[in-house]
């Protein structure tokens, strides 16, 4: 059975969707049969793995609402082993449209259990809000993984997702776990950089993921060119950062 995991910090510009398409990407590439979901509704890790607006009848938008099942709505990408239900802006009227259905945070999970035997790890790409959306697919979810930039606002913001997770283990899903905390846009010859890692230390030391992803032109640049950066620069620091954290993962779950 594949594992689901999502990826979800409700701040955004820390790295959290390109964490979710570059460790998709690198699971792929080792030989892992991987489903990316985006249930973000600008649609980044649609668009950050080549596939556009013309090749989708349907999105996940559609399977929220219970119009098609998920395994009709699932795209191929270019890249290995690498499949994707994607979004578009049209996800943003699902919180509302949601908010009427019953049983609205067990819907993404109910879509995706089929698809669990097709896949060794399904990644969810969530929106960076704390909304019904991200409800929706901690709740589907075994773990998650929290993208943290290296600043205090961030470390403010993880408390906040934390209390949310909690909640959601709590009236939802009493199995979701914490699987870890990927350190993005590193820099560690930043005062701040360390002083931001050694308060997470104190409190989360053996959930953080070992390999920090360091800041880089060439993974910022890459979703331009709706390329993962295991192919836009497969073998560049920010790559072979990404392929150490997808192995990590893979141990943790």
């Amino acid at each position: 059975m594949g594992k689901i995991i999502s990826f979800s910090n409700q701040k955004g510009g820390v790295g959290k969707t390109t964490s979710c398409v570059s460790i998709a990407a690198a699971l792929g590439r080792r030989g892992k049969r991987v489903l990316l979901v985006d249930i973000d509704p600008q649609g980044n890790a649609t668009s950050g793995v080549g596939i556009g607006k013309k090749a989708m009848h349907y999105t996940v938008y559609d399977v929220l609402l219970g119009s098609v099942p998920a395994a009709d709505v699932v795209l191929l990408t270019p890249f290995r082993n690498l499949s994707l239900l994607p979004a578009t802006i049209a996800l943003a009227g699902a919180e509302i449209d949601l908010q009427a259905v019953a049983h609205f945070e067990t819907r993404l999970k109910e879509a995706l259990e089929p698809l669990r035997e097709q896949y060794d790890y399904i990644l969810i790409d969530c929106p960076p809000s704390l909304g019904l959306l991200t409800v929706s697919a901690l709740t589907a979810s075994d773990g998650v993984v929290i993208p943290m930039q290296c600043e205090f606002f961030a470390l403010e913001g993880m408390s906040q997702l934390l209390i949310t997770i909690k909640k959601v283990r709590q009236r939802f899903n009493p199995s979701l776990e914490l699987v870890g905390i990927l350190l993005t846009m590193y820099n560690g010859r930043f005062t701040l950089t360390k002083q931001v890692v050694e308060e997470l230390k104190k409190y989360y030391a053996d959930k953080i993921f070992k390999t920090p992803i360091s800041r880089s032109v060439k993974i910022s640049e890459a979703p331009g060119f709706g390329t993962p950066i295991s192919y836009h620069d497969p073998y560049g620091k920010g790559s072979l950062e990404y392929d150490d954290a997808a192995k990590e993962l893979m141990s943790r779950i």
